[in-house]
């Protein structure tokens, strides 16, 4: 479970998504959390308490 991640911050999650990247961008924050993969740059709106539970580790801060 990740806790510490702002804006720009570059995540691991547990599913990679379609394009093969597991690393998704931080780019918006609140109750939803928008992510933008690093792979191929599509942005997905997920619920915080999924991101917190989905997410693997802090790649980059």
């Amino acid at each position: 479970m990740v806790e510490n991640f702002d804006l720009g911050t570059i995540v691991e999650m547990k599913k990679q998504h379609p394009c093969g990247s597991k690393n998704f961008e931080v780019i918006r924050l609140g109750a939803d959390i928008k992510i933008k993969c690093v792979g191929c740059g599509r942005i997905i709106m997920i619920p915080r308490s999924k991101f917190q539970k989905d997410a693997k580790k802090v790649i980059k801060e």
